[in-house]
């Protein structure tokens, strides 16, 4: 019985490994790249362009963030909302005698609001020019970035450009499950739809996203997503209501300076918003937590425990489950051996989605650079 029973699981999960392998958008190849061309810097006029950078206790990397907006192109505007750091983050900002930097002192966190979102509101207020740049504090970005990211938005007429800034993988836990957080995220929201308009993906990385102003006008600003967990993704879609197209991608050319030397960091990192993707819902939890198991669990008890066509069902399964995992691995420079230890993380990103669904019926909705949000400020 033990026997018949896992053959038929292991089926399944060669099956679901195959389908994750031929569906047409391909979402686990590195297709959707960009790449920063440094000699676009010399002659980029960047006049209408202004950067947003929300900061709160980003003392540690913020001055490479600003450094690396010297070297992106004449006439950029910067503003940097300081979000009531008290690690001198406004100050080390000024330090850095970056021509066109405003540094304004933000107001308390308003009612309702996330605190990135309500930073990003107060600033927009005050911007003229056509496009806007939203860059995370922790984000440095190669020369020539944001003309790229400008020459892309009008080439191909998109009202919101974004990029998948490359985290640092150089811890032990940075190698086992930061290559795996991108090679999820595009399962999920696969870029290739999102980037032909499809109406049920919309999809965007919010570390370093280019935006015409207009859009955001009509959308009503950031209040159109002021409570958002995932408010990247929030945007895009907000953006392709009002007739706007979207384009998200991979990248080397914005690098995140923020590192997590242990699980329990990257951990925080993906139970802030890994129940909000399942919109909350104990029966997608349940779904995704046997789709997770028949995936990531089947083909190693069949390969390990199983006898015959069941044992060879899940090596198979497990080869195929490697090899989707292999590209990411690929473009982020990482071993490919790594890609046989995706049993194990998907139990991790398994458990820490667990997590995220006991921290929300336990009342904390999302938690982040020292606040909390509960349930109750839900719309």
């Amino acid at each position: 019985m033990f026997d018949s029973i896992l053959f038929w699981l292991a089926l399944a999960s060669l099956v679901v490994w195959l389908g994750v392998l031929v569906q047409p958008w391909l979402p686990w190849l590195m297709r959707e790249r960009f790449a920063a061309d440094p000699g676009r810097v010399d002659t980029a006029d960047l006049s209408d362009i202004t950067v947003i950078v929300p900061a709160r206790d980003e003392a540690e990397s913020i001055a490479a963030t600003l450094g690396a907006l010297k070297a992106q192109g004449e006439g950029l505007s910067v503003i940097l909302v300081d979000d009531n750091s008290t690690d001198g983050t406004a100050d080390i900002a000024r330090a850095t005698g970056l021509a066109g930097l405003t540094v304004m002192n933000g107001a308390p966190l308003a009612e309702g609001w996330t605190g990135k979102l309500w930073a990003l509101e107060q600033a927009r207020e005050m911007v003229t020019t056509n496009r806007i740049v939203l860059l995370d504090a922790d984000i440095w970005i190669a020369p020539g970035t944001i003309a790229g990211l400008k020459d892309r938005a009008v080439a191909e007429n998109r009202a919101l450009v974004s990029l998948m800034a490359q985290l640092r993988m150089a811890s032990l836990a940075e190698k086992l499950l930061i290559p795996a957080f991108i090679y999820f995220f595009k399962l999920l929201y696969p870029f290739a739809l999102s980037n032909a308009g499809s109406r049920w993906i919309a999809a965007s990385a919010g570390g370093c996203v280019l935006v015409e102003r207009r859009a955001l006008t009509q959308i009503g600003g950031f209040g159109a997503l002021h409570d958002a967990v995932i408010d990247d993704c929030t945007l895009a879609r907000r953006i392709r209501d009002v007739g706007g197209r979207t384009w998200v991608g991979v990248t080397r050319s914005a690098i995140s300076l923020r590192g997590y030397d242990d699980i329990a960091g990257i951990h925080a990192m993906v139970a802030r918003s890994a129940y909000s993707q399942l919109r909350y819902s104990p029966w997608l939890l349940a779904g995704c937590t046997v789709a997770m198991v028949v995936m990531f669990w089947v083909p190693p008890v069949a390969l390990l425990a199983g006898e015959g066509a069941g044992q060879a069902l899940g090596a198979v399964a497990w080869c195929l489950m490697a090899a989707s995992y292999v590209p990411t691995l690929v473009f982020y420079r990482q071993a490919g051996a790594w890609a046989l230890a995706m049993p194990l993380i998907g139990t991790i990103y398994l458990a820490m989605t667990w997590s995220s669904a006991l921290r929300y019926w336990q009342g904390l909705r999302s938690a982040w650079r020292g606040r909390d949000y509960h349930r109750e400020r839900e719309s």
